[in-house]
C-alpha cells in the first residue's frame, strides 16, 4: 500500500458532483493532490487529440499540428496537464468516481433509522420513497437543525469510508 496525504474534503466534495457538468476530477496517485479540470479544458484537449494523435504514439509531445492552433494563453498549462492526464500519464492520475446514489441513499436510510425524534423518523422514512428524495430528504432536514447538523457529520462520515474504500483499491491508503 502507498502511503498519501490525501484532502478528504476536497475528495468528497468531488465525489459528490456527480453531474460533472463543469468540472471533472482526478487524484495523482503519486502526490495525492485532487486536480480539478473544466470540461471546456477536457473538451479541447479531446479535441485536439481526436483531430491530431495517432494512437500507436508513446507520446503526444511527438503530435504535428498541420496548423498552428489557437489557444489561449491562460488554457495552456491546464490544456498540458488535460493531455498529460488523457494520455501520457494515465497510470499516475485516477478519475475520482462520482459517489453512487445507492450509497447516499443507503446512508440516508441508517440516519434515518437511528433517529430518536419518531415524527422526523416516520417523515425522513416517507420521504425516502419515490422521485427526488435526495432533495426532499435535505429539504425536510431544513426545520430541524440539530439533525441537520448529525445528518451532514453521519454523512461525511459514510462519504469517507466510501472514499477509503476507493483509496484501497488502488492501493492507497492515507498517511
Amino acid at each position: 500500500m502507498k502511503k498519501l496525504n490525501i484532502d478528504f474534503d476536497e475528495l468528497q466534495k468531488a465525489m459528490e458532483d456527480t453531474e460533472r457538468e463543469a468540472f471533472d476530477y482526478f487524484l495523482d496517485r503519486e502526490t495525492g493532490e485532487i486536480v480539478i479540470l473544466s470540461e471546456d479544458i477536457l473538451s479541447r484537449a479531446r479535441g485536439l487529440l481526436a483531430e491530431e494523435f495517432d494512437e500507436d504514439m508513446d507520446n503526444y509531445d511527438e503530435v504535428e499540428f498541420d496548423e498552428v492552433v489557437e489557444i489561449p494563453e491562460w488554457m495552456e498549462d491546464e490544456i498540458e496537464l488535460a493531455l498529460d492526464i488523457l494520455v501520457s500519464e494515465k497510470e499516475r492520475y485516477e478519475r475520482i468516481p462520482e459517489r453512487k446514489a445507492r450509497s447516499g441513499f443507503a446512508a440516508m436510510r441508517q440516519f434515518t433509522e437511528q433517529l430518536k425524534d419518531a415524527e422526523l423518523k416516520t417523515r425522513l422514512l416517507e420521504i425516502l420513497d419515490g422521485q427526488g428524495a435526495f432533495r426532499r430528504f435535505k429539504d425536510a432536514l431544513e426545520n430541524y437543525p440539530k439533525e441537520r447538523k448529525l445528518w451532514y457529520g453521519f454523512n461525511a462520515k459514510a462519504t469517507k469510508d466510501e472514499i477509503r474504500g476507493w483509496l484501497h483499491s488502488l492501493s492507497i491508503e492515507e498517511a
